[in-house]
């Protein structure tokens, strides 16, 4: 747990992700636009990276260096992204009126969530999620290592 000094740059105190994209400004616009993201900042010229925020969660959008790939180019995804939502059901109708392609439709998981996978414009996958019920991970048939 963080204590103490807060960084306005960087509003979070946890993790902050890092995506790449060709077009960080494109990728901002698109994120903002069908997933409800919220432009923070940007910086560099031309624009080399946007920091966005959904909620409490901060992530940044960068450039790709020359060379790199994008998951679309690439033909697969190396990770996803889980988003914590208040209205699974609302942000999956929203999400499909924009046009996303839906890689997993909406369900509730034997481990308590009710989400959705989508592809943005570039192939990242991301998870959309909403808290459905408390379930024990024992219950569902994982290992638990320590206690809870």
């Amino acid at each position: 747990m963080i204590t103490g000094m807060r960084n306005r740059s960087v509003p979070s105190d946890g993790v902050v992700p890092h995506i790449c994209y060709q077009d960080p400004v494109g990728a901002c616009a698109w994120l903002t636009k069908v997933f409800g993201f919220r432009e923070n900042f940007r910086y560099g010229d031309p624009v080399s990276g946007v920091q966005v925020l959904f909620g409490q969660v901060c992530l940044m959008l960068h450039r790709a260096n020359p060379g790199s790939l994008s998951p679309a180019q690439l033909g697969y995804g190396t990770q996803m992204l889980t988003m914590i939502v208040d209205d699974v059901d609302t942000h999956y109708a929203n999400t499909m009126a924009e046009g996303a392609t839906i890689v997993e439709e909406l369900h509730e998981t034997i481990y308590g969530e009710r989400q959705y996978g989508v592809e943005d414009l570039a192939g990242h996958r991301w998870i959309f999620s909403q808290h459905a019920r408390d379930a024990d991970p024992a219950g569902w048939g994982a290992t638990v290592k320590q206690a809870q």
